[in-house]
């Protein structure tokens, strides 16, 4: 792709999500949104393969629909309250349409299926800004609008994604497949706790956006697409490989790692406001994202074979680090000792 177009696509990314991010009007958060959305299509589809072709159109129409539901949602509220305000939705049913809308531009169950369908027809480097930049416009109108929002409608939405999330991901084989479905038990996470406080979900949100990066960019490194590439990773770099293993450990949420810290203060104020149920539930969940989180990391440093494998050369060449890793590992990994500071 031409760099004055690809500069021009990625500048007209950038300002659909903080135009979204900055309005308090629902029409102009709308048009962010759409802009967000057009800006992304020709990323998706630049390679001209058919896989690709396909992937842009899911995205598109699955998009296209999660904003005309938010622009009838907001239009259904000022028909009722007379006002555009982005932070005062008064009407149950349009609170109830809008938070069902920004689960399907997220990827939340049960509007998930678009996601792993999408990450697997792209580059890894465009699967990194699907589940990162792109979710940053639509959790900020979950932010905005916490107060107003359906809590039961978000807490089961945010229950059944980590459900999904865990089950959907123990079977597959391909890398970008496995991150969806993280991504969807992530979000999972951060659409249960928003009702209740904002600032453990945003927390939540930066951690996942650090340790996603961290975890895609050794992907990119080691151009590992499925798990059959990963076994050579240890051959391309026993260091990175090392970092990879740690950062997997992290995004299955075990301490004294930094993923541990948004489950573990989920946790407790899911207990605090005697959700019980839904508490156990989400954390028995986690097990089964751990399940293939562990496997991937069996497979790249446990079965290290003793011969030149038949199948890949990929060990031969010098591979290419990214200076991203240097900022991302560090706090992918040990942010947890400074947790306080975090949530005072």
């Amino acid at each position: 792709m031409n760099p004055t177009t690809s500069m021009l696509i990625l500048l007209s990314l950038a300002t659909g999500t903080i135009l979204t991010a900055s309005s308090f009007h629902w029409f102009m958060a709308w048009i962010g949104l759409e802009i967000n959305t057009l800006a992304i299509i020709p990323i998706i589809s630049k390679q001209h393969h058919p896989r690709a072709t396909e992937a842009a159109t899911k995205y598109f129409l699955t998009q296209a629909a999660a904003s005309a539901m938010i622009l009838f949602s907001s239009m259904m509220n000022a028909w009722q309250s007379g006002t555009w305000d982005i932070t005062q939705p008064t009407n149950t049913m349009s609170s109830i349409l809008l938070t069902i809308a920004i689960a399907m531009k997220l990827g939340l169950a049960p509007t998930h299926f678009w996601l792993p369908e999408v990450l697997q027809g792209t580059t890894l480097t465009t699967a990194l800004i699907i589940s990162t930049w792109q979710k940053l416009a639509p959790m900020t109108l979950i932010y905005l609008t916490s107060n107003n929002l359906s809590s039961t409608t978000l807490i089961l939405i945010g229950t059944l994604s980590t459900l999904i999330g865990g089950w959907g991901g123990i079977n597959q084989t391909q890398t970008r497949k496995i991150m969806a479905y993280s991504s969807i038990a992530h979000f999972g996470w951060m659409a249960a706790i928003s009702p209740l406080l904002t600032n453990i979900m945003l927390l939540n949100l930066i951690i996942y956006i650090l340790m996603t990066t961290s975890m895609f960019t050794m992907l990119i490194t080691t151009k590992s697409k499925n798990i059959q590439n990963i076994t050579t990773t240890w051959h391309l770099s026993p260091t990175l490989a090392t970092m990879t293993l740690l950062t997997l450990l992290s995004l299955g949420g075990l301490p004294p790692l930094t993923g541990f810290m948004p489950k573990w203060l989920i946790l407790n104020e899911l207990m605090h406001q005697n959700l019980i149920i839904t508490a156990t539930v989400m954390s028995m969940s986690t097990l089964l994202s751990l399940f293939f989180y562990l496997r991937l990391t069996y497979m790249m440093t446990l079965t290290l074979t003793p011969h030149t494998t038949n199948t890949t050369y990929k060990w031969r060449f010098k591979p290419t680090m990214y200076t991203p890793l240097t900022m991302t590992i560090p706090t992918t990994l040990l942010t947890l000792p400074i947790t306080p500071l975090l949530t005072q």
